[in-house]
């Protein structure tokens, strides 16, 4: 008994002694006479209220236009929301600790109004290394300054008399690490380590009015967004041909009749339309010029033409190169991903809700359903038996890894992305959940990815459904995938070989 008395008064000591040293460290930030804190320390913290100067930053940055810059943004507003609920509905109500009397700090330097809340720990501080190491994830130099500028954040927490040096620190760490576990729900995207051959780059003439240009558009696509896209495009290629989509169209006829006559075959409307015309291009060996006006816009977003400008310029520069396209059972042309499982049963309910519902709430309808049914399905690969409630297959390699692949950085690698999530074990969602928490998800045996040339399954209990580029049309025992290497010619951007 006397050596558990003598550990907690040893323990004790050490608290005291922190807090002594903590109360020490602000009495000498507090007296000490500086111009330039009293002139900037408050309007730094004063701008930190309510997370106002992380919304900015991140406003700015999502408008930059460079797409690490864009991710970092929602990745720290992310981590920052996180970060404050952890903060103020856990880690205040830990231990009370009431804040420092701000009698010793100058007038000029003290904050407008004193908080009253718990003072361990500092939640300014906490949402600014959220935010901070959020955008440092996606792209570290623009990280750096940000870490600098939530290191003067705490700093200014402290001059202004709101929290001691000891809350500021205990709330940096909490923000650094809520982003850092972020990484291993979401790992960021970070470029494959691949040896990648330059882009092969097509000859093409430039046509600043789109002369030659036959663009088919689809002006119901997206809610109405295709409407608007064809003002755009009339606008600015004047000699461009505009072919209007109705509902009783032959989409496939309708663009084996444009190939006959055009120089250059443009599309708008979804990922499923974008597919059809790239089947017409190939045929004719013609270039492609995608104009986004679809929900998502996949494709055209990955080539480089996110909107209907970037594919403008490219026709305008004669900027063609060729990417790659997949093909299933040599037949069916793809341009982004096919899946079984879950997914295809997922838009079969979207779409049949679509009609009596809005698109939103048959979206959250359908994954509501997906949920609580069983969509496995068993497939053989390689002699062996999966079953499988995820798989995704793409069109080059797909960045980050994991579940939730967004985005291509290039679309001309020549492989087939594919993942596979296996849910038909014993405790398999539990044993997903903490591979994922432990950022080992790879390693799981419940989970497959791989990245190559072509891909077969055989469908165990029958034909199954095959999603593919956002449409599910037909079901397969037998299926196999193929890469068919810089086979399309597009117009936009030009990748560079660095990836």
């Amino acid at each position: 008994m006397r050596r558990l008395r003598h550990r907690g008064s040893g323990l004790s000591q050490i608290t005291r002694g922190m807090g002594t040293l903590d109360a020490e460290i602000y009495d000498t930030i507090a007296r000490s006479p500086s111009p330039l804190l009293d002139s900037t320390m408050p309007v730094l913290t004063h701008a930190a209220d309510h997370s106002k100067l992380w919304m900015a930053i991140a406003a700015g940055l999502a408008v930059s236009g460079r797409p690490s810059l864009q991710r970092g943004a929602a990745r720290g507003i992310a981590s920052l929301a996180v970060t404050s609920l952890v903060t103020n509905q856990a880690a205040k109500r830990i231990r009370r600790r009431t804040r420092p009397h701000p009698g010793l700090i100058p007038d000029p330097r003290r904050g407008r109004r004193q908080p009253t809340s718990n003072s361990l720990p500092s939640g300014h501080s906490a949402s600014a290394a959220a935010f901070a190491i959020g955008v440092a994830v996606e792209n570290p130099p623009a990280g750096l300054v940000l870490s600098g500028l939530a290191a003067l954040v705490g700093l200014s927490r402290v001059a202004t008399g709101a929290h001691y040096p000891g809350d500021v620190v205990a709330g940096l760490s909490i923000g650094a690490a809520v982003a850092t576990l972020g990484t291993r729900v979401v790992p960021p995207i970070a470029r494959p380590s691949l040896s990648l051959a330059d882009p092969t780059l097509v000859e093409a003439e430039p046509r600043p009015d789109g002369a030659g240009l036959v663009v088919v558009v689809n002006p119901a696509s997206s809610d109405g967004r295709g409407r608007r896209v064809l003002g755009d495009i009339q606008t600015a290629l004047p000699a461009a041909e505009i072919v209007e989509l109705d509902d009783n169209d032959d989409v496939a006829a309708v663009f084996a009749d444009v190939a006959a006559r055009a120089s250059i075959i443009g599309v708008a409307g979804g990922d499923g339309t974008v597919a059809c015309a790239a089947g017409a291009a190939i045929d004719a060996e013609l270039p492609l010029a995608v104009f986004p006006a679809g929900t998502f816009n996949h494709f055209a977003r990955d080539i480089g033409c996110g909107t209907v400008q970037d594919t403008v310029h490219a026709i305008a520069s004669g900027s063609v190169s060729k990417v790659d396209a997949v093909w299933l059972n040599d037949s069916r042309l793809i341009l982004n991903t096919a899946s079984i499982g879950a997914y295809p049963h997922f838009v079969r309910i979207r779409e049949r809700l679509r009609r009596r519902i809005s698109r939103p709430l048959a979206t959250a309808t359908a994954i509501i359903r997906v949920l609580r049914e069983d969509a496995n399905v068993r497939i053989e690969v390689d002699g062996q038996v999966l079953d499988v409630s995820l798989f995704l297959l793409g069109n080059s390699i797909y960045q980050p890894t994991g579940f939730l692949p967004t985005r291509r950085l290039r679309l001309d690698d020549g492989l087939l992305d594919v993942r596979i999530l296996e849910m038909g074990h014993r405790w398999a969602t539990l044993r997903l959940l903490g591979s994922l928490a432990a950022g080992r998800l790879e390693r799981s045996r419940l989970y497959h990815e791989m990245q190559v040339p072509e891909f077969r399954f055989t469908a165990v209990d029958g034909p199954v459904a095959v999603s593919h580029d956002g449409e599910v049309e037909e079901s397969y025992s037998n299926a196999h995938f193929r890469a068919d290497y810089r086979r399309l010619k597009v117009y936009g951007p030009v990748r560079s070989r660095r990836i």
